[in-house]
């Protein structure tokens, strides 16, 4: 494969329905299961002994503050060094500063070759691991063409608007749709680049470990395939996702990751290098060998998870369509109780969530993406005490 053009996570688990994230099926969906859900599937516990601690089984969400409001279809968020917030807008295809202490905000810039449709459109952004001393930021974008991942000199000192660079491309011919472009990016703790593609609404892709849609990919900061990856030559991290829109890292260092179901299923993973998570063969729970089963699962209408972030012992996952967000304490690689929910049905669409260390997160609202309610308010980024 080339740099520039590659071809082609219970004790419960919770509810069942349909769709993206908008809760609607995509084309050539698939059946969900026989008769009337069960609204809780116990999955069993491992079978070795697990000897790491785990947290509470219920949590707590206070919500501080609201940072920032009146933003236009935020998608991405990352944090700069002294504690301000960079966001991204899908539609308007912008990056701009919030002031976490005042909530002012200022444009960076505009990122040019963004083709906002549907879906897509300027989605993930994330900083360079050594952003002190190169002032780069990445994003993961939808073109005219394809989905792809660029990074831009970020210069403080130049006037408003002006702030961004030009893209420079990293890493380009990730299938595009209407729907399922994933679009989260986020760096490991092993400086490693990673990223969250959809299959673009072609089922088949998600098994292609040739193809871009439907995976996990790891890539250097440069945008090559990454050393120790399970398929030499290849930037493919695991494969047989639907849409991953959520990617966090445990303390342990482990890779998680969320995506969305179709008629069944929405999925918290627990990542593998190598392994097959079973999209369009298998959603949610499957007990077949060959595929990777979720450590939660969710019915599309308490879901339709976006971004994940891990802070004192649990993933926190929000929901769109859901509307809420989700608590999901871990032992290990597996759910230590029952997945709780917070601020159910009372911000509105809830897109990314972030770690803002000290048992506080960043969470952003999503009720201007075209399938939200407007009159919800103003998407907003808010701040919150967890535990």
């Amino acid at each position: 494969m080339q740099r520039r053009a590659v071809t082609g996570v219970l004790a419960a688990a919770v509810l069942l329905v349909a769709g993206c994230s908008s809760g609607g099926s995509s084309p050539g969906g698939g059946g969900g299961s026989g008769g009337a859900p069960s609204r809780t599937a116990v999955a069993p516990a491992s079978s070795a002994p697990d000897r790491e601690s785990a947290p509470p089984a219920k949590g707590s969400v206070k919500v501080l503050r609201t940072v920032a409001q009146g933003l236009n279809s935020p998608w991405g968020l990352a944090e700069l060094p002294g504690g301000a917030l960079v966001v991204s807008s899908r539609d308007e295809a912008t990056i701009t500063r919030v002031d976490a202490k005042t909530g002012r905000t200022t444009l960076l810039g505009t990122v040019s070759g963004v083709a906002p449709e549907g879906e897509g459109g300027l989605l993930g952004i994330a900083l360079s691991p050594r952003f002190a001393s190169d002032h780069l930021i990445y994003a993961y974008f939808t073109s005219a063409s394809d989905n792809r991942i660029v990074r831009m000199l970020y210069d403080p000192a130049k006037p408003a608007g002006e702030q961004l660079g030009a893209p420079d491309t990293v890493f380009k011919g990730i299938p595009k749709g209407f729907i399922h472009n994933g679009g989260r990016i986020a760096f490991g703790p092993d400086g490693m680049l990673y990223a969250g593609t959809g299959e673009s609404g072609q089922r088949g892709l998600a098994q292609d470990k040739e193809n871009l849609g439907g995976k996990i990919l790891r890539l250097t900061p440069e945008g090559e395939p990454a050393p120790g990856n399970p398929f030499p030559g290849s930037p493919v991290y695991s494969y047989g996702h639907r849409n991953v829109q959520g990617l966090a890292w445990d303390d342990k260092q482990r890779l998680l990751a969320s995506e969305f179901g179709q008629d069944t299923w929405d999925e918290l993973n627990a990542i593998k290098p190598g392994d097959n998570y079973g999209w369009p063969d298998a959603e949610g729970r499957s007990d077949d060998p060959r595929y990777h089963d979720p450590i939660a699962q969710w019915h599309t209408d308490v879901a339709s998870p976006s971004g994940i972030a891990y802070a004192e012992g649990s993933i926190w996952m929000a929901g769109l369509k859901g509307e809420r967000l989700w608590r999901i304490p871990l032992k290990g690689t597996r759910a230590a109780a029952a997945p709780q929910a917070f601020l159910t049905h009372t911000y509105g669409r809830l897109r990314t969530v972030l770690p803002a260390g000290d048992g506080r997160l960043w969470l952003v609202t999503s009720n201007t993406d075209g399938r939200g309610d407007p009159k919800k308010g103003d998407d907003r980024i808010l701040e919150l005490q967890v535990s």
